[in-house]
C-alpha cells in the first residue's frame, strides 16, 4: 500500500489519481500507524511553507516524516519542506536535505511555470529518463544545489530539480503532471526496494 500524507497543502488528489493509474493501491491519510505500515510514502504539496510546517508540527507529522524508514518521496512543496530552511515565511523545515530554499531573484519571470528539462540525472529515480526529457514545474521558491542533489534544472539560475538522501527522495517538479516521463519517474519510485 502507498500512503499519501494528508496535511495542509493542495494537489494531493492529482497525486492519488496518478498512483492509481499506475495500478497501485493508495490512501490519503494522516494516521501515523497507516503511514508507518505503508510500503512507500508520498509527501506531496502545493502551498506556503510556514503554514504547512505549522500544520505538520501541530499534528506530529514532522516527527513522523523524519522517522520513516521506507522509501519516501516529497513533491514540490514536499521537497522544500524536506530542506533545512525556507525564506518563505522564514521557516525552519525538516532538515533532511542540507539546502536552503530561496525565492527566485527576478519578479518578472516568477513563478517558474511550465515544461523544462533536467541535467546531471543520478540514481534509480531517473532510470530510463534522459536530460532531453521535459517535466512540469510550477514554483517561486527553489532549493539550492547540495551533495543531495540528484538532478539539476536551470531557470534564472541552477537549482535542485530532485534530491535524494538515504530513503528520502524529492522532486521540485510535479511527476503527476509530467505525462509519460512523470509516470516513469513515479513508477521507478514505486518499484524501489
Amino acid at each position: 500500500m502507498i500512503a499519501i500524507i494528508k496535511y495542509n497543502a493542495g494537489n494531493i488528489k492529482s497525486v492519488e489519481n496518478a498512483i492509481r493509474r499506475l495500478g497501485y493501491d493508495c490512501m490519503v491519510t494522516d494516521d501515523e500507524a497507516l503511514i508507518r505500515a505503508a510500503d512507500k510514502v508520498i509527501f506531496p504539496g502545493v502551498g506556503e511553507a510556514a503554514s504547512a510546517m505549522k500544520y505538520l508540527k501541530a499534528h506530529g507529522l514532522d516527527k513522523l516524516v523524519l522517522s520513516l524508514k521506507q522509501p519516501t518521496l516529497g513533491i514540490c512543496l514536499g521537497q522544500q519542506l524536506m530542506c533545512s530552511h525556507s525564506e518563505e515565511g522564514d521557516t525552519a523545515c525538516l532538515g533532511i536535505f542540507g539546502a536552503d530554499v530561496r525565492k527566485f531573484p527576478s519578479r518578472e519571470l516568477v513563478p517558474h511555470m511550465g515544461w523544462n528539462n533536467m541535467e546531471q540525472l543520478k540514481g534509480k529515480l531517473f532510470e530510463g529518463i534522459s536530460d532531453l526529457d521535459n517535466v512540469y514545474f510550477v514554483h517561486s521558491y527553489y532549493a539550492g544545489l547540495t551533495d543531495d542533489t540528484v538532478a539539476t534544472c536551470r531557470y534564472i539560475l541552477p537549482f535542485s530539480a530532485a534530491m535524494q538522501k538515504d530513503n528520502f527522495y524529492a522532486t521540485q517538479f510535479h511527476p503527476e503532471k509530467s505525462a509519460g516521463v512523470g509516470e516513469r519517474i513515479l513508477k521507478n519510485f514505486l518499484m524501489l526496494q
